[in-house]
C-alpha cells in the first residue's frame, strides 16, 4: 500500500541498529511508527523521538518475544487500539552461538520462540488489521539459512530457516489481501563481540568488497512497501553477492 499520513507501521526490536534504521526510513516516508523493545527503553524512546522529528507519530511498546502468551495478547490489544496496520516488520531476534557437541535444548527453544514462533503468533493476531489495510509483512531472515549453512550457529540458523518458511507459507495463507516478504541479509551490522579476524575473512569474500549497512536493509523495506507491490512470498538476499562465493 502506498504511504500517506495515516499509514501505520509496527517494527519489533526497533530501538537500535537495523531496527532503528527501518523506523527512521519509514518515518521519512510518512509512516507513523510503533516500535517494540524488551529492555532498551531509553534507546527506543530516542528512536521514537527521531521519528517524530520527521513529522510522524511514534510510540514505544515493551514486548518480550520469549513470552508467547504476551505476544498474542499484545497483538490482540494492538488490533483493538488501531484497527488497521499497513506494515508489520519482524526485525527483533536473538543471535547466539551453538557449539556443536554442546547443544543446550533450552537455548535452542528460546531461539525458536523468539525468531520463529513469536512472529507467527503476532502476525496471526494482527491478521485482521493487516487485511483491513491490504498491508505488508516483512520478516528479517538470514542469507546463510537459504542453503549456505554457517558453523557454530545451529539453533539460530534452524530458527531463521523456520522464519523463511513462515514467509512462504503466510504468503499463500494471507493472499490476496496481505503480502508477505522476507529480507535475507548477509552482514549488515557486526555483533559487538565479533573478532577482527572473523570480520576480515568474511568481508574478503563479499563480491562488493564491503559489508552492508542497516540503511541498506531499511531502504529495501521501504521499497517492498512503497514500490514492490507485486512481490509476494519472495525472500530477497541482501548480501553483496556473498552467497555466490
Amino acid at each position: 500500500m502506498s504511504g500517506d499520513a495515516t499509514s501505520l507501521g509496527l517494527v519489533t526490536g526497533g530501538a537500535r541498529r537495523v531496527g532503528r534504521a527501518i523506523c527512521l526510513e519509514l518515518a521519512r516516508a510518512g509512516c507513523d511508527i510503533v516500535l517494540t523493545c524488551r529492555t532498551r527503553l531509553r534507546e527506543a524512546e530516542e528512536t521514537a523521538a527521531q521519528c517524530r522529528a520527521a513529522g510522524v507519530r511514534a510510540s514505544v511498546e515493551r514486548l518480550d518475544l520469549d513470552d508467547l502468551d504476551a505476544v498474542s495478547r499484545f497483538g490482540q490489544m494492538f488490533a483493538s487500539a488501531h484497527g488497521r496496520l499497513d506494515l508489520l516488520v519482524h526485525n527483533a531476534s536473538i543471535y547466539e552461538r551453538t557449539p556443536w557437541g554442546a547443544v543446550d535444548p533450552l537455548a535452542a527453544l528460546r531461539h525458536w520462540r523468539i525468531n520463529a514462533l513469536a512472529p507467527l503468533l503476532l502476525t496471526e493476531a494482527l491478521a485482521g488489521s493487516l487485511t483491513a489495510a491490504r498491508g505488508l509483512v516483512v520478516a528479517m531472515c538470514d542469507a546463510h539459512t537459504l542453503g549456505r549453512a554457517r558453523r557454530r550457529y545451529l539453533a539460530y540458523s534452524m530458527s531463521k530457516a523456520a522464519l523463511a518458511e513462515m514467509v512462504r507459507s503466510l504468503a499463500r495463507e494471507m493472499a490476496p489481501q496481505v503480502r508477505v516478504c522476507g529480507i535475507a541479509p548477509g552482514v549488515v551490522a557486526w555483533p559487538d563481540d565479533a573478532e577482527p579476524s572473523e570480520i576480515e575473512s568474511y568481508e574478503s569474500r563479499i563480491l562488493l568488497q564491503r559489508p552492508g549497512t542497516p540503511e541498506d536493509v531499511a531502504r529495501l523495506v521501504r521499497f517492498l512497501w512503497r514500490e514492490g507491490t507485486y512481490l509476494n512470498g519472495e525472500i530477497v538476499r541482501l548480501d553483496g553477492g556473498r552467497s555466490l562465493t
